[in-house]
């Protein structure tokens, strides 16, 4: 419940602390002094979007604070799901900046306005004039009855398992597709695949068939310059080797003389190895090499294959080409594994759909199983109510699963005699919107672990004996509930455990919105006044005194 909450320069607020009781509360005050403008308030701390318009004075930050008491509420999971610590007392708080910057903290850590939303429909239900209008949207009433049923538990499985079941669903339906496509251009792949297996190019070889191919182009030319340089080196009649032969003997006879030319001898020695190993080298590459016109047009085709299938495929070299066959490869191994793959998915597919229709089965069952008691006891506290010829329907139209279920359910309300029940949006008045709406808040109250239930004006077209009968009927919620209720009705403030007043401070340039919570006799005033007006006759104080004793609220 809450425990304290603090509002500062929000609206005509410009400072307020109000601390509820565990009970009943009520609220009332002047017409325009700001008593609804606290349910705004308090709509930022369940996360409602906010701007600076909210701001009593721009030059400051507005913040709205609230210290909830959760001890008792099996709220521990839910923190802890939000990656929040979870704190018995939980202080929520909004800030709005000049600038309408928003931010939000749950125990001084900040959280998104999503995170606050999720976290914060566990903590209080907020009744507004707005939310009356709901009663003719499909999904509220689809909500009532899943409330009354409680349900809670199997709408999550249900919601889990369908959620799984269109993940399924989607898988398979891609796989599918994914199929086609490849059908479509699996002969074409398989022509591509099979040309370059056959190709059977390796990583190196267009630069080994380039130079094999100069080579052979020029064969004879090589041939030709080869001979000629073995035949100058060795076998001509100046050729090198033996004329070095010469000179290399001369020298080795001169370092016997003097050692100042075995340097010379030593490195005429080398020069002539190595000189007759280099045409020894060239007399090998000039026996190998051939005039082969066959393997000259070999390469030749082998070369412009290659140039034909990089142009095809659009690459430049080798390597590239080979990884496009090793892509082929796979995608052609993928068409053989895609089947099995179809196989497994439409199997989960069958078997999350049959679970969805039997979860969806089990909670139609307890729908529509709720059908009459939640009829029933519409009806009986709608009687209480001074409607006792109302008439609740519940319509049920079964539909394929979806997120909700297989049911759409309609609300179908008549408030007098001889009507028969139609469409909610249909048939009601504001005044028996409201008794309707305040019936469905009784009998779902206690289907809810919530802290606080807050009415705006709920008791709308309403008054005398059947204000009072909804005065008990609140106060018999606020017995498991903090309940705090805003009324412009004496027999609806007389049941309240606290009574605060709303009031405007005119002393300020700019009227300020006050609360203040009302002693005993304070109470009588106040509810005299709600009687008689400004100024209360004798009979309104001595009906205000007397709605107090039967209501049997005393304060300290």
């Amino acid at each position: 419940m809450i425990v304290q909450l603090r509002i500062k320069n929000y609206a005509l607020i410009e400072h307020l602390e109000m601390m509820p009781f565990k009970g009943l509360n009520i609220i009332t005050g002047e017409t325009g002094a700001g008593k609804s403008i606290m349910l705004g308030a308090v709509g930022l701390l369940m996360g409602n979007r906010a701007d600076t318009k909210t701001l009593s004075n721009h030059d400051e930050k507005c913040v709205i604070e609230g210290e909830f008491d959760l001890s008792g509420y099996p709220l521990k999971g839910v923190f802890e799901e939000a990656d929040l610590d979870y704190e018995p007392i939980s202080i929520f708080r909004r800030e709005i900046s000049p600038t309408g910057k928003s931010r939000a903290f749950i125990n001084d850590t900040p959280v998104t306005l999503d995170t606050m939303r999720s976290i914060g429909k566990y903590l209080m239900n907020i009744h507004s004039q707005h939310q009356t209008l709901a009663l003719g949207n499909k999904d509220f009433q689809l909500q009532l009855v899943d409330l009354y049923a409680e349900n809670t538990t199997l709408l999550l499985d249900y919601a889990n398992t369908y959620a799984q079941y269109r993940n399924a669903e989607r898988e398979y339906a891609t796989l599918v597709q994914e199929q086609k496509s490849n059908n479509e251009q699996s002969e074409y792949d398989t022509f591509l695949l099979d040309e370059l297996s056959k190709a059977n190019f390796q990583e190196g070889e267009q630069e080994k068939l380039e130079e094999e191919l100069r080579i052979l182009e020029h064969a004879e030319e090589i041939k030709a310059a080869l001979f000629q340089s073995f035949h100058s080196l060795s076998e001509s009649e100046f050729a090198t080797l033996p004329s070095l032969q010469e000179v290399k003997m001369l020298m080795a006879n001169l370092s016997k003389i003097s050692e100042k030319y075995e340097e010379i001898s030593q490195r005429l020695e080398s020069t002539y190895i190595e000189l007759q190993d280099v045409a020894q080298t060239i007399s090998i590459e000039q026996q190998s090499i051939e005039i082969d016109p066959q393997r000259l047009e070999e390469v030749q085709e082998r070369l412009s294959l290659l140039f034909r299938l990089q142009q095809k495929h659009n690459v430049a070299t080798i390597e590239e080409l080979i990884r496009v066959r090793t892509e082929l490869e796979v995608k052609s191994e993928r068409n053989f594994d895609i089947e099995e793959e179809l196989s497994k998915a439409k199997k989960l597919q069958d078997q999350l759909q049959k679970e969805v229709i039997d979860l969806a089965e089990a909670l139609s069952k307890r729908r529509t199983s709720a059908f009459a008691p939640l009829k029933k006891k519409l009806e009986l506290l709608l009687s209480e109510l001074g409607m006792e010829n109302a008439i609740v329907a519940f319509e049920d139209e079964k539909v394929a699963p979806d997120r909700f279920g297989t049911n759409r359910i309609t609300l179908k309300f008549s408030a007098n005699k001889g009507v028969e029940a139609q469409s909610i949006k249909l048939v009601a008045s504001g005044g028996e919107l409201s008794r309707l709406m305040f019936c469905i808040k009784y009998v779902l109250a206690n289907k809810m672990a919530l802290p606080t239930i807050v009415f705006d004006e709920i008791d709308s077209g309403i008054s005398g004996e059947i204000a009072l009968k909804m005065g008990k009927m609140m106060r018999e919620m606020a017995k498991n509930h903090q309940v705090i209720t805003i009324t412009h009705l004496p027999q609806m403030a007389s049941y309240g455990t606290a009574h605060f007043y709303v009031y405007k401070d005119n002393d300020e340039a700019t009227a300020k919105s006050s609360m203040r919570v009302l002693k005993q006799e304070e109470r009588e005033l106040e509810i005299a006044k709600m009687i008689g007006g400004e100024q209360p006759s004798a009979a309104a104080f001595e009906s205000a005194k007397e709605l107090l004793v039967n209501s049997s609220v005393t304060l300290d």
